[in-house]
């Protein structure tokens, strides 16, 4: 149960990028848009008139769920988002308002997404990616990325590295990881380190975590502490997953787990154990 009908900038920014994060839409007038073409990240565009259809909403077009809850964005926090918010809720669907809207988010110095960066969205409102089959780092890195930090119903397919670059023009999908790829290595940098670049979401985790995907995925663990385990993981994710979607799905949890700690944890250790056997030693004496 929801606690209030707002939540403020700073509280919402600490649920972005999480697996718990409400869906964000954004509500803003054309006019309020077209003066400031950039997104919370992770919100997607919605007409607030139009609630009743947004097609998060129907379970068949939204992976077989309707979201646990909504964040409604609009310019000032007042009438459009208090007014799909409240349809929303009347609907049954736990939903609050961004306080001050997306002028708040801004006073607030919060990280937000130009949308000229973005893909165009398929008739059905999501993003489509394609890369090269068999992912390691980079490939499972980048789409984590975009689920969590752009568009939740993403969808990536993952081809034959010869393929990447017809099924990109067949299909109308995004090339990532693929020379020759706008989101992709350059010099070096990896193409995580690119997405994070182009989309203007270099927050000191986000950095963090890219120093260890670049570590892992470039043959670089002296970059980071952790990169040589993220490049074992990785490893062992490809050969326990036959599919490439299968393998998509484990290890989005895994890259939460490292920006939490990105996040939050990385200055922690752990050596209670060695602690503890100090002081029994120290006891028996």
């Amino acid at each position: 149960m929801l606690a209030s009908t707002t939540i403020s900038p700073e509280a919402l920014f600490d649920l972005v990028g999480t697996p718990d994060c409400p869906l964000l839409a954004d509500v803003r007038t054309e006019e309020d848009f077209a003066g400031n073409p950039r997104l919370v990240p992770g919100a997607v565009r919605r007409a607030a008139l139009e609630v009743a259809g947004w097609p998060e909403l129907t379970p068949a077009s939204a992976s077989g769920s309707v979201p646990d809850s909504v964040v409604v964005i609009c310019q000032k926090g007042l009438k459009l988002s208090a007014g799909a918010a409240a349809w929303l809720r009347q609907a049954g669907i736990p939903a609050r308002v961004l306080e001050g809207g997306m002028e708040a988010w801004d006073e607030a110095r919060l990280p937000s997404v130009p949308c000229a960066a973005l893909p165009q969205p398929d008739g059905a409102g999501r993003t489509l990616w394609v890369t090269r089959e068999r992912p390691k780092v980079d490939r499972i890195a980048c789409p984590w990325l975009i689920r969590r930090f752009v568009d939740r119903r993403a969808v990536f397919l993952f081809v034959p590295a010869g393929e990447v670059a017809a099924v990109s023009e067949r299909f109308a999908a995004t090339a990532f990881d693929l020379e020759g790829a706008f989101w992709s290595h350059r010099g070096e940098l990896c193409s995580f380190d690119v997405l994070l670049e182009g989309l203007e979401l270099q927050t000191p985790a986000l950095l963090r975590l890219a120093a260890v995907v670049r570590g892992a995925d470039t043959a670089r663990p002296e970059l980071a502490p952790e990169a040589a385990g993220l490049l074992a993981v990785s490893l062992g994710l490809s050969r326990l997953h036959a599919q490439d979607c299968d393998q998509l799905a484990a290890g989005l949890p895994l890259y939460d787990a490292l920006y939490h700690w990105a996040r939050d944890a990385f200055g922690e250790t752990h050596d209670w154990p060695a602690r503890q056997e100090v002081g029994a030693r120290e006891l028996r004496a």
